[in-house]
């Protein structure tokens, strides 16, 4: 992807996640001048382990000069596991990649753009001229456009006050991502080259391999990457939020910090309702969790601020697309700024059309996800499979 030699505008990109870092390559292409602010101290820790290879991933990678076999793990089939131990199993290629992997190939050829670690936004002030932003540690900027990529605790759109808030979806997502190398290989060779999945109402539990660590796709140096949706009362998020450190969680429970309580509860579960591999699967793993929330879809466009990716409305994980998703809304975004330069007023036609357009995919995705989620009972229609029940 090429850069122009000259900067045609400036950018801070609120949000160093890979839909920040998308933004960031494609504002660049068009000769903007880009500084992302991420918010956290370590941009290390994953926060959604796997990623379906969308067409909007492989259009950027594409445009880095980056293939996709390079940075994902082909799967040949898709089978189904029943309790009873019978396994439906049909052929269906899909390339898989994981949040670490892709993180590290959108930030690697960022080197020369100023990426700043503990950033939290703390005020936002647009003039006719521009927007300043303000940070939590007193640093402050002027430019001429700010993105919001912040996620779903949107920061930014909390600034904006924009309408909607966010909602528990009645489910939540347990998670695990160990190293095949870990596992016993009579369970590898079942997952391996597959997405296996097993469903009942009220949850659901997927898995497949993804790249090693630090990219690794050869055979013993990849990692199990699972996802079980199950259905769980608002009431227990805070028990089940709450970490080994005593450390209230917002909405995400890290590696590591799950309480031995919390964790023999959700095995008690996973022993209960789940096919024998899958329960020997968690009993291997490092769990952590990620409750399902909505943010309902408002503005992406507020003057000189737009939002793009969860901060602008989520879809459900069932629908795969929330990477792609933010992808597409970046370069969309580009495309529509592209041959701006300031003082030239805002094309804000193109702006209008892009917010429009994404605005209905965005609408259209996420109604998908809900009639996925209830097809399988998630959420509050369904069957309650709280793994902890506060009774304090």
């Amino acid at each position: 992807m090429t850069t122009a030699a000259t900067h045609s505008f400036t950018a801070a990109i609120v949000g160093g996640s890979v839909g920040g870092l998308a933004a960031a390559h494609e504002l660049r292409s068009i000769g903007a001048d880009v500084t992302v602010y991420e918010r956290s101290v370590d941009r290390t820790q994953p926060r959604g382990a796997g990623i379906v290879m969308q067409a909007e991933v492989e259009s950027l990678l594409s445009r880095l000069g980056v293939s996709v076999p390079s940075v994902s793990v082909q799967l040949q089939e898709r089978q189904q596991l029943h309790r009873d131990g019978r396994i439906g199993r049909y052929e269906a290629p899909q390339w898989m990649t994981a949040w670490d992997t892709l993180y590290t190939t959108l930030r690697a050829p960022l080197g020369d753009v100023c990426y700043r670690l503990g950033s939290e936004l703390h005020d936002l002030s647009v003039e006719s001229d521009g927007v300043t932003a303000t940070f939590a540690d007193g640093h402050r900027t002027t430019t001429d456009l700010l993105i919001g990529a912040d996620g779903v605790g949107s920061t930014t759109r909390s600034l904006l006050r924009l309408p909607g808030d966010i909602a528990y979806a009645g489910y939540v997502a347990w998670r695990g991502l160990e190293p095949e190398a870990d596992l016993p290989g009579h369970l590898v060779d079942l997952l391996a080259e597959r997405f296996t999945s097993f469903g009942a109402p009220g949850m659901q539990m997927l898995c497949y391999l993804v790249p090693g660590a630090n990219g690794e796709l050869e055979r013993g140096s990849r990692r199990v990457n699972w996802v079980w949706y199950v259905n769980t009362a608002e009431s227990s998020l805070g028990r089940l939020l709450t970490g080994t450190s005593g450390r209230r969680y917002d909405n995400f429970l890290p590696p590591g910090e799950l309480t031995a309580e919390n964790l023999t509860e959700v095995t008690a579960l996973a022993e209960r309702t789940l096919p024998g591999p899958f329960v020997e699967l968690i009993g291997q793993s490092h769990v952590f969790m990620q409750p399902v929330f909505d943010l309902p879809p408002s503005r992406m466009v507020a003057d000189r601020v737009m939002l793009l990716g969860d901060a602008a409305g989520t879809v459900r994980p069932h629908t795969a697309s929330g990477t792609s998703k933010a992808l597409g809304d970046a370069a969309a975004l580009a495309r529509a700024l592209h041959g701006w330069t300031p003082p030239a007023g805002l094309p804000q036609q193109r702006l209008g059309s892009w917010e429009a357009h994404r605005l209905a995919h965005l609408e259209s995705v996420a109604r998908s996800g809900m009639r996925l989620a209830a097809q399988s009972l998630l959420g509050p229609a369904g069957p309650d499979h709280s793994a902890c029940v506060d009774t304090r």
